[in-house]
Parts: C-alpha cells; sequence; structure tokens
C-alpha cells in the first residue's frame, strides 16, 4: 500500500511541477485542427463509399 500512495504523490508532484501544460489559446487551435481534419476525413470517405456504392449499383445492373 505505501507504494500506491508514493506513486500518487510523485505522480502529483510530475503533473504540477514538471508538465509543460499548453496555453488556452493553443489548446483551442489545436482541438480546431483537429475538428477539422476529421470533417475533412469523414467527407473524404463518405465520397469514396458513395461512389463506390454508384459503381456497384452501375457494375451489377449490366
Amino acid at each position: 500500500m505505501r507504494k500506491f500512495i508514493n506513486y500518487l504523490k510523485e505522480s502529483y508532484v510530475e503533473l504540477t511541477k514538471k508538465v509543460t501544460w499548453p496555453t488556452w489559446s493553443k489548446l483551442q487551435s489545436s482541438a480546431i485542427l483537429v475538428m477539422v481534419a476529421s470533417v475533412i476525413l469523414a467527407v473524404v470517405v463518405f465520397c469514396m463509399d458513395f461512389f463506390f456504392q454508384k459503381l456497384m449499383t452501375l457494375i451489377y445492373s449490366l
């Protein structure tokens, strides 16, 4: 049990003293970048799926 308490104390010290946290503006810009990239990826996957569906419909209708 002592090792676990020591681990918690060391983790707290590391998170409060040694970790460099991003500023609020940097965090916002990173979040926006991730959201934009996710939307772009979703649109690309949607387009690929849509065109593949149309291609398969065309092939099976022959």
